[in-house]
């Protein structure tokens, strides 16, 4: 009969094999996973796109969302519409100059200045405030108000403040 002391070293302890047995478990687990995930490029596009702060898994190129009306100034009047229409001007001000929220008509932005960087803003929303508004907004008003955005402080800005 065995003392309870010599049973005690081997409480909560593993065995080697079942280290191993843990091991291959778990890789198998993970390559089944990445066999059923596919590539935004090849097949069905993830809830959304865009990725903010460190992302898990290999380092890898994120997609970049690209605005099918960068340059043109057609869409300008109607982005300023939009705009207003959907009360940006409630918080951001008139002329996006600032108000509850920030200056739209400055250099400086927390997030990201690019037409990619304000799609993802408006799309996904931010802390302290801005709603999210891709599950409202079709995608191509929500372009049309970052071309806006974007025409700001530049000579092609419609209906520029005075």
């Amino acid at each position: 009969m065995s003392s309870r002391s010599d049973r005690a070293p081997m409480r909560g302890r593993l065995t080697v094999a079942a280290c191993l047995t843990l091991v291959a478990s778990a890789a198998a687990v993970l390559t089944a996973c990445d066999k059923n995930r596919t590539d935004v490029a090849g097949g069905a596009q993830p809830a959304s796109t865009f990725y903010i702060g460190p992302q898990p898994g290999p380092d890898r190129a994120l997609p970049v969302a690209e605005n099918p009306y960068h340059g043109d100034r057609t869409v300008l009047a109607e982005g300023r519409q939009l705009f207003n229409k959907f009360n940006c001007s409630g918080c951001h001000g008139d002329h996006a100059g600032g108000g509850m929220g920030p200056s739209l008509r400055d250099s400086s932005w927390y997030y990201g200045g690019s037409e990619s960087d304000i799609f993802a803003s408006i799309t996904e929303g931010r802390q302290h405030g801005m709603p999210a508004w891709g599950s409202k907004l079709p995608r191509d008003q929500i372009w049309k108000i970052v071309t806006y955005i974007k025409s700001l402080r530049t000579p092609d800005e419609p209906d520029p403040p005075r």
